[in-house]
């Protein structure tokens, strides 16, 4: 039996050259990503495995949040974070910090914290400043001021009518607190890429209305405000022209406009009874697609910050945990398999 050349095979001379396996960053023409969690980054191979290939963008779910990063006053702990911008930095990956002001994820220090508008102002530029220092040269960006905007009436979230619905920082620092945010993590990284991010653009034309004259506002005064992200928790019945509409909307202000925590949900209405059929599967996968095909077709290159979902397989999802429900609203299953989701959002992001 003659030798066979190595080379001779892999150029193709005694067959087809295997074709390079398609992945979600490979046929995607801005960035893609998911938020990750540094725990199972360590200890489920599979998990460290998918992310690795498939993305080239990361957003560090909670661990970079208030109550993860300073749980008491003046202590900080940034183990899980850096678990995270470890993780990146070894396999090329850019990193979306997420947040640094939010009404929610708050120690028990803080919602007890008694003081002046001063003592506030204090922690509030501290807490900022320090966690933005301390990831100084090793994120691109921040969503530096999360869910500032009511459901109901699109004003800033202030005393609390529902319970959780009021913003601490609305209250004690006046309405001025989301621009001195942004100044603040400025001042502590200026290389850094600014985001405002919120959720419902949607579904709710007055919150759209609402921060798209918000960010505009912050843009004629200075503020440093690089881009918006729309988080796009949506469900496969989510209606699509109202999806691009908001885009179109968001993409006017000429900020950068990022996907930043995609999901589909198959199951908003809780049915206890369902079962995630092939019928379901291929209706979520063609919002996967739709939901590509639409940035891609609505916000101009320049603007495009790129996608990220919420994670990475349905049981990393936070979606069955905090509704109470089944669902599998992610595009690889709990096995970290490829599902119909993830052919369809493959095949929109190659357009």
């Amino acid at each position: 039996m003659p030798l066979v050349c190595l080379a001779c095979v892999a150029c193709g001379k005694y067959g087809a050259p295997a074709q390079p396996v398609e992945t979600l960053k490979s046929v995607a023409p801005f960035p893609v990503g998911a938020a990750v969690n540094p725990y199972l980054l360590k200890t489920n191979s599979l998990y460290y495995a998918v992310v690795a290939t498939e993305y080239n963008s990361v957003t560090t779910e909670n661990v970079l949040k208030f109550n993860a990063t300073e749980p008491q006053l003046n202590q900080f702990d940034f183990s899980g974070g850096d678990t995270v911008l470890s993780f990146a930095a070894k396999n090329h990956m850019r990193v979306h910090a997420h947040n640094l002001v939010w009404h929610q994820a708050l120690p028990g220090w803080v919602l007890n914290f008694s003081g002046d508008s001063l003592a506030w102002e204090n922690i509030f530029k501290t807490h900022i400043q320090s966690v933005v220092a301390h990831c100084k040269g090793k994120v691109s960006s921040w969503d530096v001021v999360n869910e500032a905007i009511r459901d109901d009436d699109g004003k800033l979230r202030n005393k609390d009518v529902n319970p959780g619905d009021g913003s601490i920082w609305r209250q004690h620092l006046g309405p001025d607190y989301i621009a001195r945010a942004f100044q603040y993590a400025h001042e502590a990284d200026p290389g850094a890429l600014l985001f405002y991010n919120d959720y419902g653009q949607e579904w709710n034309g007055v919150k759209l209305d609402s921060m798209v004259a918000m960010v505009n506002r912050l843009k004629r005064r200075g503020i440093p405000i690089d881009g918006i992200g729309m988080q796009m928790h949506i469900g496969i019945n989510t209606n699509q022209a109202n999806m691009k509409i908001a885009m179109q909307r968001l993409a006017s202000t000429g900020l950068l406009i990022h996907i930043s925590e995609l999901d589909v949900s198959v199951n908003p209405s809780g049915d206890t009874n369902i079962v995630y059929n092939d019928a379901l599967q291929s209706r979520q996968a063609d919002m996967y697609q739709l939901v590509a095909q639409t940035y891609i077709s609505t916000v101009p290159k320049a603007q495009r910050y790129g996608i990220t979902t919420w994670n990475v397989g349905d049981a990393d999802s936070w979606i069955p945990h905090f509704y109470h429900r089944k669902d599998w609203p992610l595009p690889f299953d709990s096995l970290y398999r490829k599902k119909a989701a993830y052919e369809g959002y493959l095949r929109g992001l190659k357009n």
